[in-house]
């Protein structure tokens, strides 16, 4: 089988399994130009791999082979080990990409990888080892998403998915999204288990490579204060904050957040 048919194959399969958000995946299309890193997108909790739509469309633009990879949202472990799988999956440099949640399973899943050139945390924790999701949202003040909560749901094994109130996902979680997209958001938001936002960092990869920030001042479910300590203490090479800008900062402001993955991707 040629590899141009192998790699569409591979693709699709990819899709139809869920594992690719778009059938652009793993593989650059065969005329992108070459010195282009994947750019490895992990979306966050209560959100899906769609929130990237935005990113997705201005870096396929701009010759960016994408990937926006179905987050389990089960563990932070257990997500971080299947976000590394994917990313051996895909030959050449990659750029990690994580948004609140997220930013724990790209801190673990790109430790030891050879082919990671540059991590980017979008309205998202670096934590160090020890640290919980639980905690470091609670570390300063302004965080209201324990008052958004839906009931949890119990799963088994005192375990329980947790959702947002969708009467009041559009104010906690996208404010600043038009109202009719915030509902569409609300009804397909992914659950995350009360374990991954308890379960503590076990690696901090932003120590050994390149990260970037980007986060919002309106952000209600992290703290802008929280996010500004950690971008802080990794030694971000670049952080950007956007006014007003509500928890999916790349919903709302693709564009600023595709600038940034595009200048972590050529780091100098």
């Amino acid at each position: 089988m040629k590899m141009t048919n192998l790699k569409k194959l591979l693709t699709a399969t990819a899709f139809g399994l869920g594992l690719l958000s778009a059938p652009v995946g793993a593989f650059a299309d065969d005329n992108a130009p070459t010195n282009r890193p994947t750019i490895v997108l992990i979306h966050g909790a209560f959100a899906a791999s769609d929130s990237w739509d935005g990113v997705t469309d201005i870096l396929l633009a701009d010759g960016y082979p994408v990937v926006s990879v179905a987050n389990p949202l089960r563990s932070v472990s257990g997500d971080a080990a299947y976000a590394r799988a994917v990313i051996d999956s895909i030959d050449g440099e990659t750029v990690l990409v994580g948004h609140s949640y997220g930013g724990m399973v790209i801190s673990a899943a790109a430790s030891g990888a050879a082919n990671v050139k540059s991590l980017v945390y979008v309205a998202s924790f670096a934590a160090e080892p020890g640290e919980t999701v639980a905690q470091l949202a609670g570390q300063f003040p302004g965080s209201t998403l324990g008052e958004a909560l839906a009931a949890p749901v119990a799963i088994g094994n005192g375990i329980n998915d947790l959702y947002i109130d969708q009467a009041k996902f559009g104010q906690q979680f996208a404010a600043d999204v038009p109202a009719e997209k915030a509902r569409l958001m609300a009804a397909a938001q992914r659950p995350v288990t009360d374990f991954a936002l308890n379960e503590p960092a076990q690696q901090a990869a932003w120590k050994d490579l390149p990260s970037y920030h980007i986060f919002g001042t309106a952000d209600k479910n992290i703290p802008p204060a929280a996010m500004t300590f950690m971008a802080e203490r990794a030694d971000a090479r670049k952080t950007v904050v956007v006014n007003d800008a509500s928890h999916v900062v790349m919903v709302s402001h693709p564009q600023a957040v595709a600038d940034l993955i595009i200048e972590a991707a050529h780091p100098e």
